[in-house]
């Protein structure tokens, strides 16, 4: 779920009369041609594959909302696909915290896609809507539209295991009856740098057999440079975000990656604490709060629902420890 694809309620609804136009376009429905000159007046039918154009013809001449013609498209697709016997679709979306409904555009994306899927299950429709994304997502979800809580099943993905990551690393390898592999070293490697988060093995991995590949047609020995592959995510994953904060804010980041379990959920009281140990200007707790407020809506934080906050994003602290040197100490 592409940012593109979420600024507006117009980009939603194509994105997903795109993406349902892949499976409806193999159906046909009957359509009725006008008379042709001379042959008589009555129409002629034919069979009319349902491609992104019919979908779109649909959603156009549909009176109403946005909504309103969304739900007139998925609808007539949802008769269509269960007359053929495949009336199950599941519309799966990754990065979905990228949805968001934007108030001074007056644009309510995320709230139009729960407001279609809430109408299609009540009309017992198996369309089934998966999101997957950071932890910013269901918070999102229920700010959009309070009955988000009862429309999903909540799981939480948490980190790989030790021996998960080890098979995470080394499976797709031996699958693949790949020639090449890597060392016990090198995996215990892999698994410490990407703290078991699957993202980062499948971006450690990949990384390494690229310079796998260069170094066998260079004649050199096979060496993982894991430092320089830390410092491309950095770049590649980390730094946009990073660059996103101004800089008190940044300061407020650091003094939590400072905190003894960065990676855990942390309370304001236990930030405003560390930060009186850290800084000339402290956080009093009411400016903590409002520069936490501030930063989940950046993706960078996440509350939960019992008033604690976390960093949104895997390994951010590391991140921020590696790579930002801190303020001045406070004077005595």
């Amino acid at each position: 779920m592409s940012e593109s694809a979420s600024v507006s309620e117009a980009s939603l609804a194509q994105r997903l009369i795109t993406d349902l136009s892949v499976i409806t376009s193999g159906l046909t429905f009957e359509s009725e041609a006008p008379p042709r000159a001379g042959f008589g007046t009555k129409a002629i039918k034919k069979n009319v594959p349902i491609t992104f154009e019919v979908l779109s013809g649909i959603f156009n001449s549909t009176p109403g909302l946005i909504s309103d013609k969304l739900k007139a498209v998925l609808e007539f697709a949802f008769q269509r696909l269960n007359s053929a016997g495949t009336g199950r679709v599941i519309f799966a979306y990754d990065e979905a915290q990228n949805l968001s409904d934007v108030d001074h555009d007056h644009q309510y994306p995320l709230s139009l896609l729960l407001d279609v899927f809430s109408s299609l299950q009540r009309k017992n429709i198996s369309f089934f809507l998966l999101l997957t994304g950071l932890p910013t997502l269901f918070p999102k979800l229920v700010d959009a539209r309070t009955y988000a809580e009862r429309m999903f099943r909540v799981i939480t993905l948490p980190k790989l295991s030790i021996d998960e990551s080890r098979d995470a690393i080394l499976k797709p390898i031996e699958a693949a009856e790949c020639p090449v592999t890597f060392t016990d070293e090198a995996v215990d490697a892999i698994i410490k740098y990407s703290g078991g988060y699957p993202y980062f093995i499948q971006f450690f991995c990949r990384e390494t057999f690229d310079v796998f590949i260069q170094q066998e047609a260079r004649g050199e020995e096979m060496s993982v440079p894991l430092d320089a592959i830390q410092r491309k995510l950095d770049t590649d994953f980390f730094a946009g975000r990073w660059s996103r904060a101004t800089d008190r804010q940044r300061q407020l980041l650091w003094v939590i990656s400072s905190l003894d379990h960065p990676d855990e959920e942390f309370t304001i009281q236990e930030l405003v604490d560390k930060a009186k140990g850290l800084l000339d200007r402290p956080f009093s707790n009411s400016h903590a709060s409002q520069m936490l407020v501030s930063l989940a809506q950046q993706g960078l934080i996440y509350k939960n629902r019992f008033g604690k906050y976390s960093f949104a994003v895997p390994l951010l602290g590391e991140f921020i420890q590696r790579t930002y040197p801190g303020p001045m100490p406070p004077t005595a």
